[in-house]
């Protein structure tokens, strides 16, 4: 099937006229906000297709209403930082807890709690050893560093235009000879790309098997389905 890509201009321009007729107190917000480093707290927010983001009122369990008034279902939920809902009563009574009764959330002392909560994600997931960090992205960087210790090895296996946070190893796509190249946009990389990662298509074995035939890669790092640039299985 061919798609008509000029009806999809003409429909994406009624689009925005749309969003920009609902969204005046975003676009105020937006246009104020001049001490933010491109208008947003973080720079992603702007790649919206309106032009500039939605700005949050208030949110509750899968719904989240903005400045404007309109109450969306969420289907992001921060992705995946929200898996139970926005503010569930739980939640909100345990922080609360700890902020207004117990007091100190930024202590850098262990807690009780967070032992209970290592135990518990041991349980579940049938992994013995945890440690907490403030995003995926460090998340990721330690695993990284962790098999570079463990394996001697030096690079990363990515696949091309995979997401992992802003780990640098991983702004990687597929040259046109099957070499591995920094994907477009990612600016201010630290260096050569190729003397960190090795490069595989997702879903491709046979890729897999033949960046690791060169016998220095430490670690794979992958997601379950592509989904910075639309859902590939």
């Amino acid at each position: 099937m061919t798609i008509d890509r000029s009806k999809l201009k003409t429909a994406l321009v009624a689009e925005r006229k749309l969003y920009l007729q609902r969204n005046p107190k975003s676009l105020e917000l937006f246009n104020s906000a001049t001490n933010l480093f491109g208008q947003v707290p973080m720079t992603w927010m702007n790649k919206w297709s309106g032009g500039f983001p939605i700005y949050l009122d208030r949110a509750k369990g899968n719904r989240i209403t903005s400045v404007d008034g309109h109450t969306y279902i969420d289907f992001a939920l921060g992705d995946t930082a929200a898996m139970a809902g926005h503010s569930p009563n739980e939640v909100s009574e345990a922080i609360n807890n700890r902020y207004t009764k117990l007091g100190g959330a930024t202590t850098m002392l262990p807690t009780a709690d967070g032992q209970w909560v290592a135990q518990e994600l041991a349980q579940r997931f049938k992994v013995p050893l945890w440690s907490f960090c403030l995003s995926a992205t460090d998340a990721n960087r330690w695993a990284l560093r962790l098999a570079r210790m463990v394996t001697g090895k030096s690079k990363v296996l990515a696949f091309s235009y995979g997401y992992h946070g802003t780990v640098d190893e991983t702004f990687v796509v597929t040259g046109e000879n099957g070499e591995t190249k920094l994907r477009p946009g990612n600016v201010g990389a630290p260096g050569n790309i190729s003397e960190t990662t090795r490069v595989a298509e997702f879903n491709d074995l046979a890729s897999v098997e033949t960046a690791l035939t060169n016998g220095d890669v430490a670690v794979i790092i992958t997601e379950p389905a592509l989904t910075n640039i639309g859902i590939v299985l």
